[in-house]
């Protein structure tokens, strides 16, 4: 009887030892895989938190917006992250410019934009708003306005187009930056 619980007491040791590795095994491998893999453009973005790490300056918030529409434009992506960069975008928008823009519409709109861009064969190669120093604040009927420029450079087969974009923002309640609009500046074409 003696011999039988010294048996059963092992058998028992050795499969408790036994799962205590394959799990510690699969546990690490699972670290490793994850460690290991890189989030797309496209993930890295739609992580971005504006609700709790909103961007504090104009330029940072253009900034953030070209990242989106680079994201747009260049990047794979299902419809899922099409709308969710979508709706990202909205996020650094102003009521005002939210209201004259309802979603479906705006959906709309951007996938036809996008749709463009890539019967086209453009790719927006480059995107860089104007320095912090060069933002134009002012204040009208009560509110706080920025505008700042951004220079744009869009690869179509073998030209380039450098356009330039003027944007407008708009100080909230909540001392937020957001989009209240822009416009097209220029469009030089110069070959590569």
């Amino acid at each position: 009887m003696k011999k039988k619980t010294v048996v059963l007491t092992i058998i028992i040791m050795l499969v408790i030892v036994g799962l205590i590795g394959a799990y510690t095994f699969f546990a690490q491998r699972a670290y490793r895989n994850t460690n290991n893999m890189k989030l797309s453009q496209v993930q890295l973005v739609l992580s971005y938190d504006l609700q709790n790490n909103y961007p504090a300056t104009v330029k940072e918030v253009i900034k953030f917006y070209t990242e989106i529409q680079k994201c747009f434009y260049n990047e794979e992506y299902t419809d899922e992250e099409l709308e969710a960069l979508g709706m990202k975008a909205r996020e650094l928008y102003d009521d005002e410019l939210l209201d004259a823009n309802e979603i479906s519409t705006y959906m709309q709109k951007l996938k036809e934009d996008i749709g463009s861009y890539k019967i086209n064969n453009r790719r927006m190669t480059s995107a860089l708003p104007g320095a912090s120093t060069s933002v134009f604040y002012f204040e009208e009927d009560g509110y706080k306005f920025a505008r700042i420029r951004c220079g744009y450079t869009i690869k179509e087969n073998y030209d380039s187009k450098n356009v330039a974009i003027l944007y407008l923002l708009r100080q909230d309640s909540n001392k937020r930056w957001k989009i209240y609009g822009w416009q097209h500046e220029q469009v030089l074409n110069t070959a590569n």
